[in-house]
């Protein structure tokens, strides 16, 4: 058997307030019936999930896992991906990220921190009761309005930011280290956190935390040209979740990374549907098998020119098509000579 585990497919693309994508159960049946095994649920979004009460009570928890146990799914992880945005904004970003919170916190960005602060907290317990061991999220952004140095940035300023985003972070680690779970950053543009070495300064900064981990996600690589498979060597021990995300990158003599203020279609960088984009899924599902990866292989949809629900048909197979059984004795144990160590020191010359 491979050890990813799959297809999974993240709902909170898919949610709404039409049948089947309003409830739980009914979404439960329509991506069963395409061949999913589990699903991410966002914990913010009330048509699918109960985050405070799935903290206080296992008799809900158990009852959501029987809900998709009928349809033989199972719950992948929970996402705060919104909630922890709010963790830190930069005062640029407060009206449009008030857009995540309760109405009754707009404008009021310390009180919204907190709030946010303790919806994480309350994932912890969450996952805890659900038997999950890995965490979805979003690290948040103080220092990002600044992420071109012009102009030139006050000395500290990147330094103080990232201090003060582990300061925040440090007793929600301490919270999912309670629980048992690890926290996964999706490393992503918006995010103090958006490649592998700023994640690494703030890995430092939370004495490298055991909880402070990743989620991979090699669409955000694509559009800002890493190297989205040496990542994979560099940051393996700490990847513990996995959207499978395809994109495209197609610079032009008049845009490139930033993609010139454009919308999704006309961007150089654009998400694609699974298999419509560049991404080299093939040496990533290698990679991550190669290195032990034992986590969930999570379709992600997210396209500028595809319907979600073709989409979504089409990722369970793709992902399914891209898990590797991983051998179990070496392809050339037909030649073995069937040598004990005295004939191995012979061969060697040293009897």
């Amino acid at each position: 058997m491979s050890p990813i585990r799959g297809p999974g497919i993240f709902l909170a693309q898919f949610a709404g307030d039409a049948a089947p994508f309003n409830s739980l159960d009914s979404i439960g049946r329509w991506v069963a019936s395409l061949g999913y095994a589990g699903v991410q649920i966002p914990s913010w979004d009330a048509r699918l999930f109960d985050l405070a009460r799935a903290a206080e009570s296992q008799t809900y928890c158990d009852e959501v896992r029987g809900t998709l146990a009928q349809h033989g799914l199972q719950v992948t992880e929970l996402s705060t991906h919104l909630q922890g945005q709010l963790v830190a904004v930069h005062p640029a970003y407060d009206l449009p990220m008030d857009g995540f919170a309760p109405a009754a916190l707009r404008g009021k960005p310390a009180e919204r921190t907190a709030w946010a602060v303790e919806q994480l907290k309350l994932a912890a317990k969450a996952s805890q009761r659900l038997g999950l061991n890995a965490h979805a999220t979003f690290s948040g952004a103080l220092a990002w309005p600044y992420l071109y140095p012009w102009p030139q940035r006050p000395a500290g300023l990147v330094e103080t930011a990232f201090d003060e985003l582990a300061r925040r972070w440090r007793p929600i680690l301490d919270a999912f280290d309670a629980a048992g779970v690890d926290v996964c950053y999706e490393v992503h543009p918006g995010e103090d956190l958006c490649d592998g070495t700023s994640f690494e300064m703030f890995l430092e900064r939370v004495g490298h935390h055991p909880r402070a981990n990743l989620l991979y996600d090699p669409s955000h690589f694509v559009l800002q040209q890493l190297d989205y498979l040496a990542y994979i060597d560099c940051y393996h021990e700490r990847i513990k979740a996995f959207h499978v995300k395809d994109a495209e990158f197609n610079p032009t003599g008049r845009q490139g990374v930033y993609g010139g203020f454009q919308g999704w279609k006309d961007r150089a960088g654009r998400f694609r549907s699974l298999g419509d984009g560049q991404v080299d899924f093939t040496g990533i599902f290698s990679r991550l098998t190669q290195h032990g990866y034992r986590g969930w292989a999570v379709l992600e949809w997210e396209c500028c020119i595809k319907h979600p629900e073709q989409g979504a048909a089409e990722g369970a197979p793709f992902i399914r098509d891209h898990l590797i059984r991983v051998a179990e004795k070496a392809f050339d144990d037909f030649a073995a000579a069937g040598t004990d160590e005295t004939a191995n020191r012979r061969m060697l010359g040293i009897g």
